[in-house]
């Protein structure tokens, strides 16, 4: 406070100077603070969108390793690689693996399912799952549909379930040879792992992921082997049914071959009756045993009246 030569009272405000720095302390303080919760954002954004980055792979390897964990044991499985310079281009088909889901509104059954790698125009690769209506691959017996559908099959749905993919490559373990390969088109048989190594984005980390499949026995090789077997299996392929036994033949005493259940039905197989060999009841005998043989027919004799 300063005195005026008249004795009154006068009070000095701030010179610019002070007016100035005050402002820029302000200023600075202000900056840290949006600094500070910008950053707070950042890292926020930053740790949602990894979390829902792992989620969303986790998700396609568990899509991945269900689909080949319940492959049936007469499922086709086909890996096509195709070297493209910088990246490989695969073909990953199952067939012979019917699901039923809805598209459009409507209910609709594929036989094939192939998850393909797709060049983008930004340089990255796309994984999409196709979904196919008939079958695309050759049977080994001969196939009943045209050439056509094979050499240029169309799905009927395609679904993206990759993007900005860096590369993408399978090998798959032969489990005679134990031996690594990049392609599989072996008919009857199932490699005996899979295993998948993929990077997403220039900067992503490299992922590696192998997958089991399950040896299974193929179904049809196991009818085949039950009507090759002695005697003609009868009702057996029912689940929880027991076999009628087979025929017998021309041997009246012979039991006919027993019924065989399908695996997984929890019961034996045992023939019933033998058919037009005579053979009685099989009973609850093990898979395959077929009925007890049973007497011969009692003999008949034939008198000539002397005329």
């Amino acid at each position: 406070m300063i005195l005026s030569p008249a004795g009154t009272r006068t009070t000095r405000g701030f010179t610019l100077l002070e007016v100035v720095l005050a402002v820029l302390l302000l200023t600075l303080l202000v900056g840290m603070v949006f600094g500070t919760a910008r950053s707070s954002l950042a890292l926020g954004n930053t740790v949602v969108t990894t979390q829902n980055e792992e989620m969303h792979q986790q998700a396609f390897f568990e899509l991945i390793g269900s689909r080949l964990s319940r492959l049936p044991g007469n499922a086709r499985f086909d890996l096509k690689s195709v070297d493209s310079g910088s990246q490989y281009l695969s073909d990953l088909t199952l067939q012979n693996v019917p699901m039923t889901f809805t598209w459009g509104g409507e209910a609709r059954t594929a036989k094939a399912v192939q998850l393909s790698t797709v060049r983008r125009r930004s340089g990255f690769l796309g994984i999409v799952l196709r979904y196919f209506e008939d079958e695309i691959l050759p049977d080994s017996e001969g196939t009943s549909f045209s050439t056509t559908s094979l050499t240029d099959p169309t799905p009927f749905a395609e679904i993206s379930l990759l993007e900005d993919v860096d590369y993408f490559e399978w090998q798959v373990l032969d489990g005679r040879t134990m031996e690594w390969q990049y392609d599989w088109d072996l008919q009857g048989r199932l490699p005996l792992q899979v295993e998948l190594v993929m990077k997403i984005g220039a900067r992503g980390e490299e992922l590696r992921h192998v997958f089991w499949i399950p040896p299974k026995q193929n179904p049809e090789l196991i009818a085949r082997q039950m009507m090759q077997a002695g005697g003609v299996p009868g009702g057996g392929l029912i689940p929880g049914q027991p076999g009628d036994g087979g025929d017998g033949g021309n041997d009246p005493s012979a039991g006919g071959g027993g019924g065989v259940n399908f695996p997984g039905s929890g019961r034996f197989g045992g023939g019933r009756q033998g058919g037009p060999g005579g053979g009685r009841q099989g009973g609850p005998q093990p898979p395959g045993a077929g009925g007890q043989s049973g007497p011969a027919p009692p003999s008949v004799d034939i008198v000539i009246p002397n005329r």
